[in-house]
Parts: C-alpha cells; sequence; structure tokens
C-alpha cells in the first residue's frame, strides 16, 4: 500500500487539477486521489457575513452567549436525505422549503451554493451537473449547512445511498459512486487546529464493515498499512472526496463551533448526468 505521503489531494486550484487529470472525478471514484482540494474559491468575510445573519436570524445560537440554553450539539440549515428520506414525501416537502429559503438567504453575498456547483461542473468535463431529483421533476435539498458544537465527532464510516442507507426507492440510487463536497465557513478556534477530516486509503468492502462496527477500524488499518490524509481547511477552501472510502472527523475543540456548506454527489463513468442533494 502507498504511503501517506505519495497519497495527497490534487489541488490546490482548477487550472492545475484538470492539467493533472484529464477525467478528475474519475480518478476521485478509483481513490487515486483522496481528494479534490480547491483552495479559497469562496471569501472568507462573506463566510464571516453570512454566518452572523445565521446567528441573527436564530438559525444558530450565538457560542459567545453563554446564557444559551441550546444544548445541540448538531445543527442543520437545509434538508438531509441520510436524516429525513425514511419519509419520501416529507423528505421532498422539505427539500422544496429549502429551496425557497436559499433563494434569498445569501442576498448580498456571493452565493456559497453555486460556488460548489460551478467547482464541480468544472472538475465533472463533459457531463451535466444538476440537483438531484426524482422522475417527476421534484427535487432534493440542493446543500446543507452543517453545524457543530462542542466535541462532536465521526467514527470512521461511509457515507452511501446504496451500500449504507438502503435507499433503492430514490432516484439517486442509480449512480455507482458517490462524493461528498464541503465548504468551509469556520473551524474549532481551539490552538489553530483546523482539521476538517480524515481520509483512509480502504475503499468499503463487506470486509471492513466488521471494524467500523466493532471500532477497531484504527487497529485494521495500521495492520494492513492503509495509507491516510488529512484534509485541513481554512474558511473559503472546498474540497471533494469520495465518500466510500473510510473517513472520520475529528473532535471538535474549543468554544467555537465547526460550520460547513456540505452536497453529497452521485457519479458513474457512463452516465452523462451527475446529480447533487444534501
Amino acid at each position: 500500500m502507498p504511503s501517506s505521503e505519495n497519497w495527497t489531494p490534487a489541488g490546490p486550484d482548477l487550472k492545475t487539477v484538470l492539467a493533472a487529470y484529464k477525467h478528475p472525478l474519475l480518478a476521485l471514484s478509483e481513490a487515486r486521489i483522496p481528494a479534490i482540494l480547491l483552495r479559497r474559491v469562496y471569501p472568507p468575510t462573506h463566510c464571516a457575513g453570512l454566518i452572523r445573519r445565521f446567528i441573527h436570524r436564530g438559525f444558530m445560537h450565538d457560542p459567545a452567549d453563554t446564557t444559551s440554553e441550546n444544548t445541540r450539539t448538531r445543527i442543520d440549515i437545509g434538508t438531509s436525505l441520510g436524516n429525513r428520506g425514511s419519509d419520501k414525501e416529507a423528505f421532498l416537502k422539505h427539500a422544496g422549503h429549502t429551496h425557497a429559503l436559499f433563494r434569498h438567504l445569501f442576498d448580498g453575498f456571493d452565493n456559497p451554493v453555486d460556488t460548489i456547483y460551478e467547482a464541480l461542473s468544472e472538475l465533472a468535463v463533459g457531463k451535466t451537473v444538476k440537483v438531484a431529483r426524482e422522475p417527476d421533476g421534484r427535487l432534493y435539498g440542493p446543500a446543507i449547512f452543517r453545524i457543530h458544537y462542542t466535541s462532536h465527532t465521526y467514527r470512521p464510516h461511509i457515507d452511501h445511498v446504496t451500500l449504507r442507507e438502503k435507499r433503492f426507492n430514490y432516484a439517486v440510487s442509480r449512480f455507482e459512486h458517490q462524493f461528498a463536497g464541503v465548504l468551509c465557513f469556520q473551524n474549532a478556534s481551539h490552538r489553530g487546529k483546523s482539521t476538517q477530516a480524515i481520509l483512509h486509503r480502504c475503499l468499503w468492502t463487506q470486509d471492513v464493515q466488521p471494524h467500523i462496527d466493532g471500532d477497531t477500524f484504527h487497529d485494521y488499518a495500521a495492520e494492513h498499512s492503509i495509507a491516510r490524509c488529512r484534509v485541513d481547511l481554512q474558511p473559503g477552501d472546498l474540497y471533494f472526496f469520495n465518500t466510500r472510502c473510510i473517513h472520520e472527523v475529528p473532535p471538535l475543540q474549543g468554544p467555537d463551533p465547526r460550520i460547513v456548506l456540505a452536497v453529497f454527489i452521485g457519479y458513474s463513468a457512463d452516465d452523462g448526468e451527475i446529480f447533487v442533494w444534501s
């Protein structure tokens, strides 16, 4: 297995990525690269301005407000298929509300959802990128803000509509591969740590699942010399990765929440469309 030093993200901008890879998303699907990492694609000042808007509108609680009784460690602004997909009608209705909210939520700022879609369209090379939809035209959520407080963490896992969630009744189940796109809005402040994720060069199989279930994946990775990549981001940075690669998110440190705008992406090498959802 190659060393971690040889398994590094493609980047730091679209021009460099496209010069190195004729089909960057194909390389991502095959885990030849851990991620596509694009620096400063969105203005950090707009990140800060939108966070102030979220607090002012009550979408998230202010970490500086020590009198707040809100104890949630995760807040979503948007529609999550993972959380709401068990009721398809309710999910699609909620997604409609998200589209209505996002029409004006970013007024006065660059639209960060457009930033993600435009970058993905450049990387798609000949494919059409669109919001995921059912055959009757009803749209999924276009993206979702995830706000994490305190010690929130994600243990090693995968994200996949069919392999993990078994949602075969959704149109996005047609895609072989699933990616994620993550635009960093704010990091935890503690000691300057900015790691957003740890990606392992290990595509999920049934043989790996017992190690995920038993919380022994780190032992398995060490035993098999599995390479890994730490993704460190600053506000305005965007990265894409293959969600079938085992990945984890370190515990949040410090009082400030970690805030990202995230999407999932359906991709098949022989499909002319790419679907995006949250």
